[in-house]
C-alpha cells in the first residue's frame, strides 16, 4: 500500500495559520486542474456551506489553473462552513492573460476558514486581481495568504491584491500574509491589508433613522463583502454568493 502523505506543519509558510491537525485522513494530493486555452475564458463559483446533516468537519479544495495567451479565468468563492475549510489556488498566466479572484470567508465559533493563493506571472503583459473579505465573530478565524510571483521576463505585469477583515466580536481574528516576489523591472504590483470593526458612526446614523441594530449590521456587512464580487457579471451568481454569506451572518449572530 502507498504511504499516506505527511501532514503539513505550521513551519511551512503556506500553512502558518492552518488547522493542520484537522487534516488527518484528508486527501492532500487531490488537485483540480483548470486549463484555459489561449484566447478563451473560464468562470466558476466555489461555495462551502453547511452540510445537510449539520455536522462539521474539514474541507480542502485545491486548484491548479493554467491560463494560455490572452485567456481569462475568473473564480469567486464563499467559505461559510466547516470547522476547518481551505481553498488553495495556484495560477500560472501566459502572455496577456488575466486572472480574477474574489473571495469571502465568514463564520464564528472556534473555526478556521482560509484562502491561499499563488499567482505566477510567467510571461509578459498579464494581469491579475484578487479581492478577499473576511467577516468573523466568536472565536472564528479568517486567513488569506497570497503570493504574487513575477518572472524575470514577465515585463508589463499588472497585479493587485486587496484584503480587508471585519471583526464583529472580541475573540475573532483574521490573518493576512501578502507576498510579492518580483524579478522583472517594468511592472505594477500592489497589495493592501486592513482589519477593523463596524463603523460606529454609520451604525449610529442608521439607528437614528429607525433601523434596528441587526438590520444596520447586515447592511454594513453586505457593503463590506460586496467588493469581492464586483467583477462577477452574472447577477444571479453574485446574488447567490451574497445570500450564502449573509445567511450565515443571520443564523449565527
Amino acid at each position: 500500500m502507498p504511504e499516506a502523505a505527511a501532514l503539513p506543519t505550521r513551519k511551512d509558510e503556506a500553512w502558518r495559520y492552518a488547522a493542520v491537525e484537522a487534516l488527518q485522513g484528508v486527501a492532500l494530493d487531490d488537485w483540480r486542474a483548470i486549463d484555459v486555452a489561449a484566447g478563451e475564458g473560464f468562470s466558476d463559483c466555489l461555495v462551502i456551506v453547511d452540510r445537510d446533516d449539520g455536522r462539521d468537519g474539514t474541507t480542502l479544495q485545491r486548484l491548479r489553473v493554467k491560463i494560455g495567451e490572452g485567456g481569462r479565468c475568473e473564480l469567486f468563492a464563499v467559505v461559510a462552513a466547516e470547522l476547518y475549510a481551505r481553498v488553495e489556488i495556484e495560477v500560472t498566466l501566459g502572455k496577456g492573460a488575466h486572472f480574477e479572484f474574489g473571495g469571502v470567508t465568514v463564520g464564528g465559533r472556534d473555526t478556521v476558514r482560509e484562502f491561499v493563493t499563488r499567482v505566477v506571472h510567467a510571461e509578459p503583459e498579464a494581469t491579475s486581481n484578487q479581492t478577499v473579505r473576511s467577516v468573523h465573530w466568536g472565536q472564528g478565524t479568517g486567513n488569506f495568504l497570497g503570493t504574487i510571483e513575477v518572472a524575470r521576463d514577465a515585463q508589463k505585469t499588472d497585479a493587485a491584491q486587496s484584503f480587508k477583515g471585519l471583526l464583529l466580536e472580541k475573540g475573532a481574528s483574521v490573518n493576512a500574509v501578502p507576498q510579492l516576489e518580483i524579478f522583472a523591472d517594468d511592472v505594477k504590483c500592489a497589495h493592501g491589508a486592513t482589519v477593523g470593526q463596524l463603523d460606529e458612526a454609520a451604525r449610529f446614523y442608521m439607528a437614528a433613522r429607525g433601523l434596528s441594530p441587526a438590520a444596520a449590521r447586515r447592511l454594513l456587512v453586505q457593503a463590506f463583502i460586496g467588493d469581492a464580487f464586483v467583477a462577477l457579471e452574472d447577477e444571479t451568481a453574485r446574488e447567490r454568493l451574497m445570500r450564502v454569506a449573509l445567511d450565515k451572518l443571520d443564523r449565527h449572530l
